[in-house]
């Protein structure tokens, strides 16, 4: 496997000139204001045979720096791994199943060894969307990726997939082959606190009432004088589900839109009724330390060798809280994983990945999600 990076912005355009053109896979991460037809031709004149995959974010990962409103691309050329690219449409968020046990049928085959994910961030119920692909899948074959960003905008998310950038649009990537080698990991670093509460009322990813009064009235009470700028500022107080009072947390979810005429909270995620929630709060060296953390077990499966690419994908809610010191989580996860991988990755609004190797594979809020990939030798 051979990596090559390029980072664009609209004061300097491209940093540099492609040094081969044979890349087989260019992934692509941008705001959503600069992932433009232009620039994907551009991209296509660099790299004629390659697979074209991306998506707008709230932020862009390249190496260890991070970006806005820039475009940072990986050219991966592989040695013995093959790719099948496969995507559809979504019109709201009841597709999402359907769309994901369809993607999956068109990726199965003999020698599939991941698929890598990345969905509207908006229209996409991030669970169910994950059940429909996993209802397919065989035992083993594992998805990671991640859902589109606006900044903190919460208003038009752009997913490519070989062709120009859409709203409304899944892109699933099967990767196949007994070489390629695959790791995964995602940890958050959020505290909880307040009580628990009892989802009383909620459908699918929409939550309606907690202990049967008002949710979006409960959580404006919570936030105080931060309710003034929700959506966005419910990014900083995300919610964590748990089975019961005082049992650990479980995925974290975060706001994706209110309605203030029904008194809801649109969430990337199912709340289901019966789960209790708590309010979270961040702790910011938690949050590098579980950045360091993710790294560690995605490094783990890669039976001691080192990583050649490594795609990480850590939640907006993060960003907002590191601010200035964003950059720390990313240098925490190069000094885990060694200088050799390349790393590219942006800000999201959910992370898609197992919690660790043995776990059942589901959306996430608010983590650090790293998935690693290698390509062993041939015997």
């Amino acid at each position: 496997m051979r990596t090559e990076q390029l980072h664009w912005t609209g004061t300097a355009g491209w940093n540099r000139a492609p040094a081969r053109a044979d890349a087989g896979l260019v992934l692509i991460f941008g705001g959503t204001d600069v992932l433009t037809g232009e620039r994907l031709a551009e991209l296509r004149a660099f790299y004629p045979a390659a697979i074209l995959l991306g998506c707008s974010t709230a932020g862009e990962i390249l190496d260890t720096r991070v970006y806005d409103d820039s475009l940072a691309v990986t050219a991966v050329t592989f040695a013995d791994t093959r790719l099948r690219l496969a995507t559809r449409a979504v019109a709201s968020a009841a597709d999402s199943r359907p769309a994901g046990a369809q993607l999956a049928g068109e990726l199965l085959g003999s020698d599939l060894r991941h698929v890598f994910l990345l969905s509207d961030g908006l229209a996409v119920n991030g669970t169910e969307l994950v059940e429909g692909l996993k209802s397919v899948l065989p035992p083993g074959i594992e998805v990671t990726g991640g859902l589109s960003g606006d900044g903190a905008r919460f208003q038009r998310t752009l997913v490519v997939a070989d062709g120009a950038p859409e709203a409304n649009r899944i892109a699933a990537l099967g990767l196949y082959g007994s070489a390629l080698q695959v790791g995964f990991g995602s940890l958050g670093g959020w505290d909880p606190f307040g009580p628990d509460r009892l989802i009383t009322k909620a459908q699918g990813n929409v939550l309606y009432e907690l202990d049967g009064q008002s949710a979006l009235g409960l959580y404006k009470k919570y936030l105080g004088g931060h309710a003034a700028g929700l959506p966005a500022t419910a990014l900083l107080f995300p919610l964590a589900l748990s089975a019961g009072p005082d049992q650990n947390t479980g995925p974290v979810r975060t706001v994706l839109a209110v309605d203030e005429a029904a008194q809801s909270m649109t969430f990337a995620g199912d709340m289901p009724e019966g789960m209790y929630v708590r309010l979270m709060k961040a702790n910011f060296e938690r949050l590098v330390d579980g950045a360091a953390g993710a790294a560690e077990h995605a490094g783990a499966p890669l039976a001691g060798a080192a990583a050649e690419l490594a795609v990480l994908i850590s939640c907006v809610g993060r960003k907002l809280v590191l601010k200035q010191r964003v950059e720390e989580e990313v240098e925490a996860v190069r000094e885990v994983l060694g200088p050799k991988p390349a790393l590219a990755g942006f800000y999201s609004y959910g992370e898609i990945s197992p919690h660790v190797a043995t776990a059942r594979c589901e959306l996430h809020n608010q983590t650090m999600t790293i998935t690693t990939f290698r390509e062993a030798a041939p015997a």
